[in-house]
This record gives structure tokens, C-alpha cells and sequence, in this order.
């Protein structure tokens, strides 16, 4: 079997064990992911996700564009994508319009709205304004009239933004706001003062299960929607780094079906938003050194198949030496080391492929398996 071949044949052996890890019958609500052409390269395909969704069991989804190459002015030809691809899907993809402060936001946010756009996306870092820029005060505002949710990227890239979006919040309760990748940009200052808000969210989008370790204990809830980031968000690792860490977190099963989709679908509905309760989680987790070696090197070779170079330091092999101990985790450990030798195996094919858009494929699919690795590391002990 080539490399690619046992790549893809590890992603559904994973793909059946989120199966057996979801609640019975438990409906899955995205809510945040992107169709279209990122200026970065990244593309989200619509067919690719109608049969992600379909293979993972995905009802609905907040979906917006990405940072376009045509976004000026306005995103309004992005903005017009997004709206053609809500009603292609036929009520699975609820479109929200993206804005750019700097580009007459009320009028394009207005326009979309009117036009079928049920929810408002910013990108602070993207389209460079701040957290208490002048210019949110009436854009929330606007979200509170029209009662629809805000999503504002709260991940990497960013300067604190708590002080900003609590004052936004208490002027303008009415607006429902999303703060997308679990809000690591200012965590624990985004917690203390949007916890216990109804209709304020934060979703998991993140890519360190460490991080929403550290986040489930600060947050109810209540207050979390199960997110992907689609296309940079890979399945089965989105839905499996949010369901594994939840569950080391203590959470139940109701827990896990309003964070998978129950708070998404009230929000998307209209419906009774969830009452915040407690939040749950320990502050401290305890992890086998042996785990905790294999996640580092895991740690340093994500940089690198994000920037698409090679593994000249050698962090794969380190972490596959690594899994020769033995220390009561043993079919973890033999489950981490068949993901991380078959990524190995998949890295050193990239050089010699040519064509552009199968390396950056192959790439991707690497980092799927060393991401799924490294999931199980934080989560197996």
C-alpha cells in the first residue's frame, strides 16, 4: 500500500472511532466555517464540503467567505458567493455577510442581510482594526435591531480584545456574538467577563487540544458551540479534538449534544438561548512524560507542515522513537506511532511531487494524521 493510500485508510479508521465516542443519534451544527479562495492559497470547496458534512453527519453551518482576492470593495462579490452557495445548499449553510471597517460595513451588512444573510463575520487581525475601534459600536448595534449573531476572530494575531468586546457587549446585549478559536487570543480575560452572558458564545475552533483543556474549565457550557474552521479545520480531527477534550473535561452527554448542536441550532432558530450554568474541568492535568515528549515533537513539526517545509529536524522520527516505551498506555501509544509512522512516510513524498495543488493536498493530509496524533497524546491518560 503507498503511502497516500494508508494515509486516507487511517483517516476512516478515525472517522469510526469519533462514531463511537458521539452521543447516540447526536446532530452536529458547524459553526464556523468558509467557502472560497483565501489570499493565502487555502481554498474551501463547496462539493468537498457538502460530502464533508454528509460523512460526518453535519446538519447545518455558519458559513462565510474567506479573505478574497475580489474583497474590495466591501466583499460585496464575496458576500454575493457566500449568498449563492446558502441557497445552493438549500437551508444547510447559513450565510453570514463579512465586513470591512474600512469599506461602507453598514451598507454592505444592510444589503446582505435584506438579501438572506443571517449573521454578521469580522476579522480584526485580517482587516486590521482593533477591538475597541469606533467603528463596531453601530455594526453591533445594527446586529442588535436585526437580532443576529456576530462571529469576531478571537484566535491568533491578535492584541487583547476583552475590554473592547465587553464594552460592546454591555451596550448592545441584544447583538448574540461568537468568538471564534475558543477566544485564545485573550482567554482568561475573555472568560472572566463574558462567562455566564447569555448569548455570548465561544467556539472551538483551535487546533491545541491543550488549549481547549484550559478553556472547558472556564467557560459553561452553555456558552460553547462545536466549530471547524473549515478548509483549515480537517475532519475527523475538528469534531475529535472537541469531543476528546470535553470528555477529559468532564462534560456529559447533554453537555456534548448542546455543545455539538444544541446552543448552534437555538442561536441559528431564534430560539431560547441556553441559561450559562458552571463551568467544568480540572486546572491541572496529569500526562505520562512519555506522552508529554511525544506531544512536543508533535508541537515543533506543525510549523513546518504549515509553512510546507521538510522535516530536516527530525521531530516525526523523535516522536516515533519515543513510543518504544512502554507505561500502562500501551494501545494508545501503538495507535499514536501507526499515525505518525504513515505521516512520516506521506512527508517524505512531497519533494518529488510536482504539481502544485497535490503538494499542497499531501501536505494537508499529513498534517491531518500528526494532528490526530497529537490529540491522543493530551487525551489518552
Amino acid at each position: 500500500m503507498d503511502a497516500r493510500a494508508r494515509a486516507l485508510e487511517l483517516v476512516e479508521q478515525w472517522r469510526e472511532e469519533l462514531q463511537r465516542l458521539l452521543p447516540a443519534g447526536a446532530d452536529v451544527f458547524d459553526a464556523h466555517l468558509h467557502l472560497g479562495h483565501d489570499i493565502d492559497g487555502m481554498i474551501g470547496d463547496y462539493d468537498q464540503l457538502e460530502q464533508l458534512m454528509t460523512d460526518y453527519g453535519i446538519s447545518r453551518a455558519f458559513m462565510f467567505c474567506l479573505d478574497e482576492p475580489d474583497r474590495h470593495p466591501s466583499f460585496t462579490a464575496a458576500n454575493d458567493r457566500t449568498l449563492a452557495y446558502a441557497e445552493r445548499s438549500k437551508g444547510r449553510l447559513i450565510p453570514f455577510v463579512r465586513l470591512d471597517l474600512n469599506e461602507s460595513p453598514l451598507e454592505e451588512a444592510r444589503r446582505c442581510l435584506d438579501a438572506g444573510a443571517r449573521g454578521i463575520k469580522l476579522h480584526p487581525r485580517a482587516q486590521k482594526f482593533t477591538a475597541t475601534d469606533e467603528r463596531l459600536g453601530p455594526v453591533f448595534e445594527l446586529a442588535a435591531e436585526r437580532r443576529v449573531p456576530i462571529l469576531i476572530h478571537a484566535g491568533r494575531g491578535l492584541p487583547p480584545i476583552a475590554e473592547g468586546l465587553r464594552a460592546l457587549v454591555d451596550r448592545y446585549p441584544e447583538a448574540p456574538l461568537i468568538l471564534a478559536h475558543a477566544g485564545i487570543a485573550d482567554m482568561a480575560a475573555l472568560a472572566a467577563c463574558m462567562r455566564g452572558r447569555k448569548g455570548v458564545f465561544f467556539d472551538t475552533s483551535t487546533w491545541s487540544p491543550i488549549d481547549l483543556l484550559d478553556f472547558y474549565r472556564q467557560v459553561p457550557p452553555e456558552q460553547v458551540v462545536y466549530a471547524s474552521d473549515y478548509p483549515y479545520g480537517q475532519q475527523p480531527g475538528s469534531l475529535l479534538i472537541a469531543v476528546k477534550t470535553a470528555l477529559r473535561a468532564g462534560y456529559s452527554d447533554d453537555h456534548l449534544r448542546g455543545m455539538l448542536a444544541g446552543n448552534a441550532n437555538a442561536l441559528a432558530d431564534g430560539g431560547e438561548l441556553p441559561e450559562p450554568s458552571g463551568w467544568t474541568g480540572p486546572d491541572v492535568i496529569s500526562v505520562p512524560l512519555q506522552l508529554l515528549r511525544i506531544e512536543q515533537y508533535l508541537a515543533m513539526a506543525t510549523p513546518l507542515l504549515w509553512s510546507r517545509q521538510p522535516d530536516q529536524v527530525g521531530v516525526l522520527g523523535l516522536a516515533i522513537n519515543a513510543c518504544a516505551e512502554r507505561n500502562g498506555y500501551a494501545e494508545s501509544i501503538d495507535r499514536v506511532r501507526e499515525l505518525l509512522v504513515a505521516a512520516r512516510d506521506l512527508w517524505e513524498t512531497i519533494p518529488a511531487i510536482e504539481e502544485e495543488v497535490e503538494a499542497r493536498q499531501t501536505m494537508r493530509l499529513t498534517h491531518r494524521l500528526v494532528h490526530l496524533a497529537q490529540i491522543e497524546t493530551v487525551t489518552a491518560a
